[in-house]
């Protein structure tokens, strides 16, 4: 019970198993929780913290157990990335947009240091080189409101 507890936790209740794009369809929802948390934001904080915890946790657990780095079923580390990089934004569908997007190319492409934050051991590799794509979205995104008179 206690294994598909972790599994269910880490691949977004399965939404990892899909066969075309899990990390963009867990990105998706990272993106959904992240509007229906809204503007509240020591709410979304607090989830925000409980879920990167829980991440670092169950992804190191599954990592070890079956010996091997960053299994691509795993997509808490989308959802954790996401909402950073959508933290204390306006949650307007154009900002989601844009950050869903902006969060999907740094994530892929993975500009320094995110891909030395990836080479991490556990649960800390999978998670912190999407934490780090998603502050580079916030920030990219914080600059592009200030530009556009919004902060």
């Amino acid at each position: 019970m206690r294994n598909f507890l972790i599994k269910a936790f880490a691949t977004v209740l399965g939404v990892g198993y899909l066969p075309t794009a899990p990390g963009s369809w867990a990105t998706a929802v990272g993106v959904a929780l992240a509007y229906g948390l809204g503007n509240n934001l020591p709410a979304y904080t607090i989830v925000l913290l409980v879920l990167l915890i829980l991440g670092i946790m169950t992804t190191g657990i599954i990592e070890k157990q079956l010996n091997q780095k960053d299994p691509g079923f795993l997509v808490i580390d989308e959802v954790v990335g996401v909402m950073i990089a959508l933290w204390g934004l306006p949650l307007t569908w154009s900002v989601m947009i844009c950050g869903f997007f902006l969060f999907r190319a740094f994530d892929m492409f993975k500009i320094y240091p995110i891909n030395k934050l990836e080479a991490q051991p556990g649960g800390w590799g999978i998670m912190l080189d999407d934490c780090m794509a998603g502050v580079y979205t916030n920030i990219i995104l914080r600059i592009a409101l200030r530009c556009a008179g919004f902060f």
